[in-house]
């Protein structure tokens, strides 16, 4: 005797779907995720001289600062003044090579660079922000306890600062 394959009929197919509906319904949405577009990213920037990266405005910040936080609900019109300890640093990629010679170790630090059509410029492994120093904010409603507290808190999650390194003061 031959076996032979018969189609299922459409009542033992719903029967099976109703069975493992959660499962297909989790493959469908794991095979959509894998075949969504990731969508066009952004080439990491690969020369030191600057060029296409952000710069950093100490003025503009602290005006975008100002309007921000006199938005605060109390806090009226603000001006806010920060200090900077340092401003944006790159930091180049570096090839370390360590040979041992009859006198002891020797290492060799060489900064990674690619020809470019115009020459040979460093490729930049990092670049760090700027490092705040403290901030002074004077706001109309600076002699509320709230005011204050909201004022500090934003100033803080903005910069980086410590509570003990933000002064707010009442301005008129």
């Amino acid at each position: 005797m031959k076996f032979q394959w018969k189609p299922p009929e459409a009542e033992q197919l719903w029967k099976l779907l109703d069975k493992y509906k959660y499962v297909l319904l989790l493959l469908a949405a794991g095979l959509l995720l894998l075949l969504w577009p990731a969508g066009e990213r952004e080439a990491p920037q690969e020369n030191g001289s600057g060029g296409g990266l952000e710069e950093f405005d100490l003025a503009a910040l602290e005006e975008k600062l100002s309007q921000t936080l006199s938005r605060v609900e109390g806090a009226g019109k603000v001006t806010v003044a920060l200090t900077v300890k340092s401003g944006m640093e790159q930091v180049p990629l570096t090839d370390r090579s360590t040979s041992v010679t009859e006198r002891g170790n020797s290492v060799e630090e060489k900064t990674v660079v690619i020809n470019t059509g115009s020459g040979q410029e460093a490729i930049v492994r990092v670049q760090r922000g700027p490092v705040f120093q403290g901030a002074v904010v004077v706001s109309e409603g600076g002699d509320r306890a709230e005011v204050k507290l909201l004022l500090t808190q934003a100033v803080a999650a903005l910069t980086g600062l410590g509570a003990d390194r933000i002064t707010i003061c009442k301005g008129g």
